[in-house]
């Protein structure tokens, strides 16, 4: 396929994003997305970032396998979850889940650097390289136990999570910063909720559930170094 063809499936998507929201107005409490998500989502080429056997699909408003047992995520959630982060041109955010790098790619249009740390050795290489071949200088990602964060960056203005674990990680909620945000999906498989995290100045945490969704589970978790 031709990058016009592909120009004219991601202009489609932008569409497809921008009614979904206006359709979930009552559950969102808004109408409308940030304009800056829009705009980002509106020139990265998702088709770099999914298998070249998917790449016609690659701007259908639904999830797709990447390997290993994995999916990038929907457009429309992708957005949503960039939108709820609120992301600033001098923010330094946590990412949980690099996957193939796309949520990467987009939020580094939108902050200052981003970290990224991926349970999976293999897909968390293929990030990398991809992400470098595309021009992103401001990323770094690493393997390692999501739950845990990344604590030698921390503390984190934001932080994104792209995979459900039960509860929210306390060490997440530690490394972020006073006045910071958390956007995670958590919950039992079948009952997971996508949420906003505020920490306010003095430490105090307000939570929201936004939507009910369904992700892959957060790998690794405490158990995965030995803690109880």
């Amino acid at each position: 396929m031709s990058e016009h063809q592909f120009e004219l499936m991601r202009r489609q998507m932008i569409l497809e994003v921008v009614a979904k929201t206006v359709f979930l107005t009552p559950q969102l409490g808004r109408a409308a997305l940030n304009a800056r998500v829009i705009d980002v989502m509106a020139k990265i080429p998702r088709h770099e970032f999914v298998p070249v056997d998917l790449r016609p699909y690659a701007y259908l408003d639904r999830p797709l396998p990447v390997g290993r047992g994995k999916t990038i995520s929907q457009p429309f959630i992708i957005a949503l979850m960039t939108d709820l982060l609120d992301p600033q041109s001098d923010d330094v955010v946590l990412e949980v889940g690099a996957g193939v790098g796309y949520q990467s790619a987009i939020l580094a249009e939108l902050v200052q650097q981003v970290y990224s740390v991926e349970f999976i050795d293999e897909l968390a290489q293929h990030a990398k390289r991809r992400l470098w071949r595309l021009g992103y200088r401001n990323i770094e990602v690493r393997t390692g136990n999501g739950y845990y964060g990344w604590p030698e960056h921390a503390p984190f203005d934001k932080i994104i999570v792209t995979a459900a674990p039960d509860l929210i990680p306390p060490p997440l909620l530690a490394q972020l910063k006073s006045g910071g945000r958390m956007v995670i999906p958590a919950g039992i498989p079948d009952n997971q909720q996508l949420m906003l995290v505020e920490k306010a100045e003095n430490g105090k945490l307000v939570t929201r559930n936004i939507l009910p969704v369904r992700f892959s589970e957060l790998e690794g978790g405490r158990d995965y170094e030995g803690v109880a």
